[in-house]
């Protein structure tokens, strides 16, 4: 690889950072070519992508973006995966790495925070961005497939509904008031006996 080249790879793998929310350094032994594009299409089904790196290059790159500070931790045989959401690219190297144990996890960081290995694993453990807008729009949608169901209903058995509500408040009303008149006619009683004594 010439200068130019090399000059080329620091500088898309800069943009690529500064435009990450999300990266994992990791080690990679052995990884067979088959393993390593299995591993790629992980990444990139969940919204990740990794690249192995040249420890020289990356540090290069890592200047003027938020991961100045993972500089240190590229040694040896290292790879990074990387993401724009802030678990993608943990939770697809951390299940990479717990089935297959060619793969280990270095570090990572978040928002240029630097992570340990066990910050990388808790962060794998978080649910996704779009998983967690799945489960808003099922929260969002609850109410409004409730309320399709009840449109659905014949008008006979919503009828029918509203005559049981209706029945029933009208006992508990009852009932209540009953009882506020029994109660009435104690405290009356009790004040003509005070009045009386």
């Amino acid at each position: 690889m010439d200068r130019a080249q090399k000059q080329q790879l620091t500088a898309n793998l800069h943009q690529d950072l500064a435009e990450t929310v999300c990266v994992v350094i990791t080690h990679q032994t052995g990884l067979t070519v088959a393993e390593v594009t299995q591993l790629r299409r992980q990444m990139l089904g969940a919204g990740a992508r990794y690249r192995v790196t040249k420890n020289r290059l990356a540090k290069r790159a890592l200047e003027g973006t938020p991961f100045e500070g993972l500089a240190p931790f590229f040694t040896g045989p290292t790879a990074i995966a990387f993401s724009r959401d802030p678990v993608a690219a943990a939770k697809a190297a951390v299940e990479y790495a717990n089935r297959n144990n060619k793969l280990t996890i270095v570090c990572g960081g978040l928002q240029g925070q630097v992570l340990d290995e066990a910050g990388v694993k808790a962060l794998a453990t978080l649910p996704s961005l779009d998983e967690l807008r799945g489960r808003l729009i099922g929260l969002i949608n609850a109410p409004a497939t409730k309320l399709a169901v009840l449109l659905q209903t014949p008008a006979g058995q919503v009828a029918r509904v509203l005559a049981a509500y209706a029945e029933k408040s009208g006992k508990s009303g009852g009932e209540a008031a009953g009882g506020d008149s029994a109660s009435g006619d104690s405290v009356s009683g009790e004040s003509a006996d005070g009045a009386t004594a």
